[in-house]
């Protein structure tokens, strides 16, 4: 699960991150007087920034032609004009996405800009913290142009950040004296983020030595993403309630609620698989015959019969879904089941459209047997590759 920047600073704030003195305005008339506070403060700038689920904010473009979703303001009146003119971006799409919220924060004297962030390194199932000099840049082209920049910091699970990493990291970003001891636990606040919110990523770009007003120095989470393991959100309810689902597709959020898995995607061909593993290989298939999928639908190891049903509901709510491979390959799952479900979906929801099935494993048999008996109209495919060749020449690709 992702949530908003002003929802993830509110998180590293809690684990003693400095960050900004920001306002989240939900409404046109909420940013005059949230402009104001801050102004109040003695800030010269006012920086507005839209809250959507998606990079590249500075170089998006909203509906009206507008460019940026980051704008420093110089005046209240200024940062009110600007606010009035974010309404749809376009790095979300072609349709582009309504900003429902918009951050107003203090502006900032920034002396040097560094990356900095947590994840979970797959190789070696550990934390590991990543640390750049190059912030405010894309860490992929740094990768890739100057690796010798990305510095790495391996975590063990078992007794977490230790005092001598933070300072190792604090010191190759090359901060000395008070900002050396300010980076170190800065950097240990991020991590304690990272375990405590059961985050797959932390990520603070730019992290930022910044000037205050008294003239003194410190460093400071100017920018922040976090996304959110969302099996552990059940720990977590004060984070399950920063979910926003105007992020997400409807049909997404209608498919969590039978815990499924799906993602819309442009094709014409729905998937209807058990597991990630076998989705991602069904879609290659697909494409590999010709075709386009439509979707990624993951019913997981044990699907109802109803999940099945709500599956099917959910593919055809999709105006572009032309036919369906139903492609389950049963460990843990009984065919059956899922055959069961499949002529229960197809009866109740009446569908005309073009479905190929391919059974394997778990109780086979009587799931292909169901499937035969049923009198629904079906194809069956004896591989993954009979199946996949049936369903593009059914749709006509």
């Amino acid at each position: 699960m992702n949530i908003h920047e002003y929802q993830a600073k509110q998180l590293l704030a809690q684990y003693g991150v400095n960050v900004p003195y920001e306002i989240p305005a939900k409404s046109l008339a909420e940013v005059r007087p949230a402009a104001e506070r801050i102004a109040a403060t003695g800030s010269a700038k006012v920086v507005v920034k839209s809250q959507i689920h998606a990079g590249g904010r500075g170089k998006g473009t909203f509906k009206s032609g507008f460019q940026g979703g980051v704008k420093v303001a110089g005046s209240v009146d200024e940062a009110v004009g600007f606010a009035g003119q974010m309404l749809v971006t376009k790095q979300t799409g072609a349709d582009g996405r309504m900003v429902q919220t918009l951050l107003l924060a203090e502006g900032a004297k920034i002396k040097k800009e560094f990356y900095l962030a947590v994840l979970l390194n797959r190789e070696t199932s550990r934390p590991l913290i990543m640390a750049s000099t190059e912030g405010g840049m894309d860490i992929e082209e740094v990768a890739e142009k100057h690796p010798e920049k990305i510095f790495k910091e391996t975590i063990d699970p078992a007794v977490g950040i230790m005092p001598y990493q933070a300072r190792k990291i604090s010191a190759a970003l090359g901060l000395k004296g008070d900002l050396f001891n300010a980076g170190v636990k800065l950097i240990t606040g991020v991590y304690n983020t990272w375990w405590e919110c059961d985050a797959s990523m932390v990520e603070l770009n730019p992290l930022a030595v910044v000037e205050l007003r008294d003239g003194k120095e410190t460093v400071m989470a100017l920018d922040a993403k976090i996304s959110l393991d969302d099996n552990a959100l059940y720990r977590h309810k004060n984070i399950q309630e920063m979910r926003d689902l105007n992020e997400e597709a409807p049909l997404e959020i209608e498919a969590s609620k039978f815990n499924l898995n799906y993602i819309k995607l442009d094709g014409s061909i729905a998937c209807l698989v058990n597991g990630a593993g076998l989705a991602m290989a069904t879609m290659d298939i697909i494409q590999h015959f010709g075709g386009s999928p439509a979707n990624f639908l993951d019913v997981g190891g044990g699907a109802s019969k109803d999940q099945v049903t709500a599956a099917f509901k959910i593919i055809l709510s999709d105006p572009n879904v032309k036919g369906i491979l139903v492609n389950i390959f049963g460990g843990i799952m009984d065919c059956n089941v899922i055959a069961t479900g499949i002529v229960a979906a197809v009866k109740e929801t009446g569908l005309k459209l073009p479905l190929v099935v391919r059974l394997e494993g778990n109780n086979v048999a009587a799931g292909k047997e169901t499937l035969a008996k049923s009198g629904v109209a079906i194809i069956t495919g004896d591989s993954m590759a009979d199946a996949a060749r049936k369903v593009v020449k059914a749709v006509g690709q």
